[in-house]
């Protein structure tokens, strides 16, 4: 759930600091006094589209802030698992913007794309307000909200398998011809470059030694000159320097038998004689090793150029041309095992789609049986909503072919006045309308993905008892969700876990709003001031105490 909002420079808000919690949060206040810029502030927490009108006057940005528990929330720290970023029992994202435009969004700390922000924004918070694109108005989202609630999630993921197969069988008889032409040229485009791979024999690490190989065979006589050049002018010649070096060594020590502090000396010599003389042998024996080979030379020459055209045609380098052959070799297994004929294919077709239909007529048929309750049940809550003419309906649309989802389109037609005939919500519902309609959803299917739950305008033209039965709904849906509500009336306000009052003051020549969080008086004194206007009479708070302990019994 959503704990904590910190806003900065939105609108007429210069600085606030909210904290939430479980349960219904509501908040009141006069008209204009900022309620509203406090669910916008959230919505663009929550990914939503920003403006930079948004953005106070005389400030050159606007910073929103969210904390959100979400322990138990274990797909949405998977997801940000997945994304990238830290996966803790909170969840902090920020979003700033600026009159620039470059606007910026941070998840956890690091720096994250609206997209990414608006991903987890439907995961956590679900906006219901007139100015919100609805769920209710896509046409998309009805066959999920009628699934819910007919529980068929068995028999739809069982129709989904069978389609599924059917929709792959038939691409596959489709291109039947196609592909057997595709896969014949394949076969032999396939065996001529593994044959050609197969000749070669490449092995890993070979295009180096070769290359090293070549480097000694082209300098042969070069190599095999210095070294035993070398050797002769350090050991093997009349004038050869270990020689003289020894005598030299000779002369030290016996030096050293007269003056012991010549005695290191001799040693030091002793030791570049043995190492001199170790080079030496060393030399020689590479000297005997080197020889020029011309065929050798020859036949390096030839195996790198091999290797070079076939990573001219095929791959880079040579280990990827031996993962190329691999590749190669499983395509060909596979086209050469393609040896299903016509008939078979078209027999499993006709199976797959007897499967297919079976499944889809028996869950067209959990769906309209649902339909009727739906349509029943929806009708029944939204009468108790101020509606109380209001039809609701499940339209059927049978599709031309099928679709994963099923054999049908299905809508809901909604009519809120007698004697019209229901017509989707998108072209009849107004906002307040929207949120009560979706507030009788969450009395039937309360269960929702998004944790938190906001309702603007839902108690929007009604009154008295009606708007008590607003408020008891939702309380009933806070019992499981937590939900945030702006509202003018006390008889919904009565219902709240916690109350926030929302004003605006002058300060400095600038409007500016606060908050503020109503203990036991303060609401009894903000519903009397709901009830009664600016002077609030003693018989207004005895008003405004009545409705809170009506609540409260329930």
């Amino acid at each position: 759930m959503l704990t904590f909002l910190s806003i900065r420079n939105v609108a007429i808000i210069e600085q606030l600091h909210l904290s939430f919690g479980p349960g219904l949060n509501l908040l009141t206040g006069e008209t204009g006094a900022g309620k509203s810029i406090i669910i916008d502030a959230l919505t663009l927490a929550s990914g939503g589209r920003a403006s930079a009108d948004l953005i106070r006057t005389g400030e050159e940005e606007a910073v929103v802030e969210a904390v959100f528990d979400i322990a138990c929330l274990s797909g949405v720290r998977a997801h940000l698992a997945e994304a990238g970023f830290d996966d803790n029992d909170e969840l902090i994202v920020k979003r700033c913007l600026t009159r620039s435009g470059r606007n910026r969004v941070f998840v956890n700390g690091s720096l994250a794309t609206l997209a990414q922000l608006s991903e987890l924004g439907r995961r956590l918070v679900t906006i219901h307000g007139q100015h919100e694109s609805q769920a209710l108005l896509r046409p998309e989202q009805h066959l999920q909200l009628l699934d819910s609630y007919a529980a068929c999630d068995k028999v739809r993921q069982e129709f989904s398998a069978a389609y599924g197969a059917w929709h792959k069988l038939s691409d596959q008889l489709a291109h039947f011809d196609e592909q057997q032409r595709d896969a014949a040229h394949r076969l032999d485009l396939l065996r001529y470059q593994l044959d050609e791979l197969a000749a070669a024999n490449l092995q890993p690490g070979e295009e180096e030694e070769l290359l090293e190989q070549r480097q000694l065979l082209v300098h042969a006589e070069r190599l095999a000159s210095a070294s035993g050049g070398v050797f002769e002018g350090l050991y093997d010649s009349d004038e050869a320097l270990l020689g003289e070096l020894r005598r030299m060594v000779s002369v030290i020590r016996e030096a050293a038998a007269i003056d012991p502090k010549l005695t290191a000396v001799a040693e030091t010599l002793d030791g570049a004689y043995l190492q001199l003389e170790d080079a030496a042998l060393q030399l020689r024996d590479y000297a005997a090793r080197i020889e020029a080979d011309p065929l050798a030379l020859q036949q390096a020459d030839d195996r790198l150029d091999l290797i070079g055209r076939l990573k001219k045609k095929y791959a880079p380098s040579v280990e990827e041309l031996i993962s190329l052959k691999e590749r190669l070799n499983d395509e060909l297994a596979e086209l050469e095992g393609r040896c299903r004929s016509r008939e078979e294919l078209e027999q499993a077709l006709a199976a797959a789609r007897e499967a297919m239909e079976a499944r889809g007529r028996d869950l067209t048929a959990a769906r309209r049986t649902a339909a009727d309750k739906l349509a029943k049940a929806l009708s029944a809550e939204v009468h108790q909503l101020a509606m109380p003419h209001a039809v609701v309906q499940v339209a059927f649309e049978q599709l031309p072919e099928p679709r994963s989802s099923g054999c049908e389109r299905v809508e809901f037609l909604f009519s809120p006045n007698p004697g019209e005939t229901p017509r989707p919500l998108a072209r009849v519902a107004s906002g307040g309308e929207l949120s009560r309609l979706m507030l009788a959803f969450k009395q039937i299917l309360p269960e929702g993905e998004a944790p938190s739950l906001v309702f603007d305008e839902v108690d929007t033209g009604v009154g008295g008892a009606v708007a008590g039965m607003i408020g008891r709904k939702l309380k009933n849906v806070a019992a499981g969700q937590q939900v945030f509500c702006i509202t003018h009336l006390p008889q919904v306000a009565a219902w709240a876990t916690r109350h926030l009052k929302v004003e605006k003051q002058v300060q400095d020549g600038r409007t500016v709003t606060k908050v503020a969080e109503l203990d036991g008086p303060g609401v009894i004194d903000e519903l009397a001031r709901m009830l009664a206007g600016e002077t609030i009479s003693e018989a207004a708070r005895q008003h405004a105490a009545e409705l809170i302990a009506q609540a409260s019994k329930i």
